[in-house]
């Protein structure tokens, strides 16, 4: 399908008006990113972790387990990349929840 395009204009003479004008929009910068992480601590079973992960990061099962034993072993793991608000509100979640249950866990944020 072929696009014809006319110009119109009330003046006479003013249809041959051939020149494109550009507008530059400012590149606008991504907002930063922010890590959450969890911590270790000796308290805080194993199944919660996995279940927080599966919960508030939409994990499955298995992806869940290697980062709760990244959290094991390293003492801390990186659950997730986000903006700010999502990451603030991750972090919130998670600390209420294990609040809630009567767990230590801890969750941060960082920028990246």
């Amino acid at each position: 399908m072929k696009h014809q395009f006319v110009m119109m204009s009330d003046k006479p003479g003013e249809g041959e008006d051939t020149s494109v004008v550009v507008k530059t929009r400012p590149k606008t910068q991504r907002p930063p990113l922010y890590k959450v992480l969890l911590l270790n601590d000796d308290y805080t079973p194993m199944e919660f972790v996995v279940h927080v992960l599966e919960r508030f990061f939409g994990m499955n099962h298995a992806q869940a387990f290697e980062i709760m034993l990244t959290v094991h072993k390293k003492g801390l793991a990186v659950v997730g990349v986000f903006s700010h608000e999502i990451a603030e509100t991750k972090v919130t979640q998670v600390m209420d929840f294990a609040q809630r249950h009567q767990h230590p866990l801890q969750c941060t944020m960082e920028r990246e």
